[in-house]
């Protein structure tokens, strides 16, 4: 059926708001990352230890998973604007006060790895950046009430689009500014950001026509409605396991990752280097802006998570910055299509007045393996592979000749194992009939009415509960 003038005129200043709303959330990413970005960088600098650093990306994704589903149910809770103001407030909060602490230390207390007052200052940091996920969870929400239902995989290409630039210009501007004066630039600059986006986001209008309370169901996290409705959903739940399994081996990355590109290059060309690989998730947000993700966002998924383990196995065999570089571009283009992926399914097949509690459910669920690898990879990496791997150790005699020895190879050794493990369990995951399950389910769902959502009865009649 076509739509009237108004229904055109109606979705053009959606649209409009909707461009708001990515510019407001791409300011609000670039410095929440920038934030995160140069806490690793400046820790590693100060206490040169890779303990320390998984450690932080430890309590990072701890943190995230412990709050998604509390974030998920504010988000459905309230307003969405609304919470995307709080969040930017608690993260200004939390900045300030990293920034009295900055001044107020000697620089001395930052390079010892037992000093309370560091690790005072990373992990109050780290909150400040977790409070931005609430934005990361409102943003889908938004996209239901926002976008019309055959362009919102597109849509979501330019979430993916935003974020590229996100992380390109967090690349390039953290290690400089770290290099620079430590945080000192980084908090100031993060202060200046928050409070001109909230002012932004003050006299942006979102039409939201009131907040859905299900009757019966919990008003604070409601943790048993929300898995009564991922579980009813067929392959719903086996994708989220999924997910939740790559994050499991992703944890190995965002704890090592920086440490061997740092024992590569220095912090600067490190960050400058990051900023150009960006461009591959720039690229490939805008390739799904253009063209969407076809018929079957479900199986695209898979498919491209087979070439990332591939890559993955492929970039550490050599020392190589042309490798990484390579390896990390391929990885960079390709993550935007599994993330648009796992989003246009969701916004499809779950009621729209559970979206932020399932978006909020799937992140503290996928986040919750990856602080166990976080936490264990550091030890494991610094008392048993890079040893393995150095002259005289057993990985050395035994692949030394071809692989390379030294720290970096201990470390890369890991990539390639998790490489490995990961391709194994994506072939299992492609051929199983929850995929086949999940993908029947998008095909057959109707468009999901952000306008007028329905009633969890109403949700049952139709299946989705």
């Amino acid at each position: 059926m076509e739509k009237t003038a108004q229904q055109l005129a109606d979705d053009k200043n959606r649209l409009k708001t909707f461009y708001y709303l990515l510019g407001n959330n791409l300011a609000t990413s670039v410095i929440n990352f920038t934030v995160w970005f140069a806490i690793i960088f400046f820790v590693y600098l100060q206490t040169k230890s890779v303990l320390v650093t998984s450690i932080l990306s430890g309590i990072y994704l701890v943190a995230t998973a412990l709050t998604g589903i509390w974030f998920g149910s504010l988000v459905d809770h309230h307003k969405k604007k609304t919470m995307m103001f709080i969040s930017s407030a608690v993260s200004l909060v939390f900045y300030v006060v990293c920034f009295v602490i900055y001044q107020l230390a000697p620089i001395e207390t930052f390079k010892d790895p037992t000093s309370v007052t560091l690790w005072v200052f990373v992990v109050l940091l780290t909150f400040g950046v977790i409070a931005g996920n609430i934005r990361g969870i409102a943003g889908p929400t938004l996209v239901t009430i926002l976008v019309p239902e055959d362009r919102r995989d597109k849509a979501n290409g330019l979430v993916g689009t935003a974020s590229g630039v996100s992380f390109l210009i967090t690349s390039v501007i953290s290690g400089v500014l770290v290099a620079a004066g430590g945080m000192f630039y980084v908090l100031l600059l993060a202060m200046l950001v928050l409070l001109l986006s909230m002012l932004h986001l003050a006299y942006v209008s979102v039409p939201e026509k009131g907040i859905v309370h299900i009757e019966g169901a919990s008003r604070k996290i409601d943790l048993r409605g929300t898995f009564a409705v991922v579980i009813a959903i067929p392959g719903l739940l086996a994708l989220i396991l999924f997910s939740t399994f790559n994050n499991f081996l992703g944890g190995v990355f965002m704890a090592l990752m920086d440490a061997y590109g740092l024992s590569l290059m220095s912090v600067q060309s490190w960050g400058f280097l990051w900023g150009v690989l960006s461009g591959g998730f720039i690229i490939g947000g805008l390739i799904i802006a253009k063209r969407g993700l076809g018929k079957n966002p479900v199986r695209l998924l898979f498919t491209i998570n087979i070439v990332l383990w591939v890559v993955t196995i492929l970039f550490p065999l050599k020392s190589s910055i042309i490798l990484l570089a390579i390896g990390m571009f391929v990885y960079m283009l390709l993550v935007p299509f599994i993330e648009a992926a796992e989003q246009t399914v969701m916004q499809k097949v779950v009621p729209f007045e559970r979206q932020g509690r399932v978006f909020g459910f799937a992140q503290s669920v996928e986040q919750a393996a990856s602080p166990l690898t976080a936490f264990l990879i550091g030890p494991l990496a610094e008392l048993f592979f890079i040893p393995f791997m150095k002259q005289g150790g057993a990985g050395a005699n035994l692949i030394g000749g071809w692989f390379g020895t030294g720290s970096d190879r201990g470390l890369a050794l890991v990539f390639v194992v998790t490489g490995i493990v990961g391709l194994i369990a994506t072939l299992i995951a492609f051929a199983s009939k929850y995929q086949r399950q999940l993908s029947d389910r998008y095909l057959a769902s109707s468009a999901v009415d952000t306008q007028a959502p329905t009633s969890l009865e109403a949700a049952a009649r139709e299946g989705l509960v």
